[in-house]
């Protein structure tokens, strides 16, 4: 097919309209100069029209066109309370009490998301559309008609699949809750909400069956298995015997094998230098179909024969939203000196300390099974007192930890993460400080080998992802941190390379660092290596 117009049609013209030329047959050729006036009336030519389709020989067709002016903007009049003028800027830079203007080519596309405005109101059958067009000068006007329909709420909500599903992460963690206003868009994110659980699926989209006094809508899942094995083998030099080292790390999470939602974690590391740490939680979610849920936490570390401490933790947990969440709690810390000894100059001591805690979190997901948390924020604080034989101190901790993953394209990324805690008191003793360092805070350090009464650390990679199971990244991390116990400040650097693989058997991680105070130089036997491997079973 060929085509003609009353004057030379331009190239940028015969871009926009894409025309076919080629064609199988005469119903398939009629049907596509029907699609080009379309494409002319939204592109402003709303006078054009198709004046002959003429055979010019067995196999050519020419289609000759009238395409008149072409008008540049619609001034589209509307009733006031319809949509608000605020709502209207989103799609116009020009807008009155009356009517708002719009590029012509963008007036299509401005309508669908007028409707879109419509159906989050509730307005599910909600119909937009322009009448009255009338030309005057360089310009068409246009009355806006609307049809709300029947404005609808979820009135109730089917699981197939998962029958046991705990349908309270539905109204809490997804957001999806009988009696709100139905909203398709909405309910496709509830169904991401879902897929980012980690122990559900959705095995297809959501879909709402509309009777005349109900709306119900169904939600196909089906149950995962989310139990997590970590692992970490590290192993470097010491300075002093210059003998192979190791240290190592274990993680299981238990989760939902209850079908409630349920978290049991136990944690374990433990390192060449003898030092040990013990970790085990329990998390219930959703107390009574309610957004308050209880997690209780024993920790124990203990460091050579120096000392050793545990601390019990107790919380009361809020889902304020689907990715906002509030907790009030108590901490107890009882620590011990193990030293046979009294040891000139030592800060360690016998203590116990309580402590009144609060704290929200902010966790934004995505769909990606290597990085499924997109962003994270926690803050933490704690107001308490802490014991000594003779003496008693108030004191306050503050704890702040932030990540964010800012997605460049598809193959590349970028991550930041910061943590800061800081412990306020009037004096301070070493077996009550925060310990950081290793493949969780500043990567090219031994695991908990720095105690800080203040320490703010930031972790950088660069990452490229070669396939949606391989990636590379690079590692830079910088660090400060304090310990008044022993009055010393430092400043801390990492750099190296990591590497992250999905297996059959899970997600295994490898990471090259070497780390350096601001006082030392490079030296390659401080290059720490560090394994890791995630598996679901």
């Amino acid at each position: 097919m060929e085509i003609s117009a009353e004057r030379p049609i331009s190239e940028p013209l015969m871009d926009s309209l894409s025309i076919t030329k080629t064609f199988k047959d005469y119903n398939a050729l009629k049907d596509e100069t029907t699609s080009i006036q379309q494409k002319l009336e939204r592109l402003g030519y709303i006078e054009s029209k198709l004046e002959r389709l003429t055979k010019i020989n067995d196999s050519t067709y020419l289609a000759d066109y009238f395409f008149g002016k072409k008008y540049l903007h619609i001034k589209v009049h509307y009733k006031e309370g319809r949509f608000s003028k605020k709502e209207l800027q989103k799609i116009s830079p020009e807008v009155t009490k009356t009517y708002f203007i719009l590029p012509f080519e963008q007036a299509e596309r401005a309508l669908q998301q007028l409707n879109a405005m419509a159906t989050e109101k509730g307005n599910a059958f909600a119909t937009l559309k322009l009448t009255k067009l009338q030309t005057k000068g360089a310009i068409v006007t246009a009355k806006l008609q609307t049809e709300a329909g029947q404005k609808r709420t979820l009135d109730s909500i089917v699981v197939k699949g998962y029958e046991k599903f705990p349908k309270s992460f539905l109204t809490y963690y997804a957001g999806a809750k009988i009696g709100r206003t139905f909203n398709k868009e909405k309910l496709k994110a509830q169904n991401t909400a879902i897929n980012n659980l980690g122990f559900a699926k959705a095995t297809k989209a959501p879909e709402v069956l509309f009777r005349k006094e109900t709306t119900t809508a169904y939600f196909y899942i089906a149950k995962q298995n989310n139990n997590l094995f970590d692992g970490i083998l590290g192993f470097a030099t010491d300075e002093e015997t210059q003998r192979l080292q190791f240290n190592g790390y274990l993680n299981l999470e238990l989760n939902n094998n209850l079908n409630y939602g349920e978290q049991l974690l136990l944690n374990y590391k433990a390192d060449g230098s003898d030092q040990q740490n013990f970790r085990v939680r329990a998390t219930l979610p959703y107390l009574f179909k309610t957004p308050f849920g209880i997690s209780a936490e024993l920790k124990i570390f203990k460091r050579d024969s120096t000392f050793a401490t545990t601390a019990q933790q107790a919380r009361l947990n809020y889902q304020i939203n689907p990715v906002s969440s509030a907790y009030l709690g108590y901490k107890g810390y009882e620590s011990s000196n193990l030293l046979n000894e009294a040891v000139t100059g030592s800060t360690v001591e016998d203590f116990n300390s309580r402590f009144f805690t609060a704290g929200a979190s902010f966790i934004k997901r995505q769909d990606d099974i290597l990085f499924p948390i997109r962003t994270q924020l926690s803050l933490e604080t704690e107001i308490g007192k802490r014991e000594l034989e003779k003496t008693a101190e108030n004191q306050f901790k503050a704890l702040f930890e932030g990540s964010i993953i800012f997605n460049l394209n598809r193959q590349n990324s970028l991550f930041l993460k910061n943590n800061t805690q800081a412990l306020f008191s009037e004096t301070y003793i070493t077996n009550e400080l925060f310990r950081f360092g290793g493949i969780n805070s500043i990567r090219g350090f031994n695991e908990n080998s720095i105690d800080a009464s203040l320490f703010s650390t930031i972790n950088t990679e660069y990452r490229y992802r070669f396939n949606n199971g391989l990636y590379l990244h690079s590692i830079l991390d910088v660090a400060y941190f304090e310990n008044k116990a022993i009055g010393l400040k430092e400043n801390l650097y990492s750099a190296g390379i990591g590497l992250g693989l999905q297996t059959k058997a899970g997600i295994l991680r490898l990471n090259l660092a070497n780390g350096l105070s601001e006082n030392q130089d490079f030296n390659f036997s401080n290059t720490k290596i560090h394994l890791s491997l995630t598996s679901k079973f």
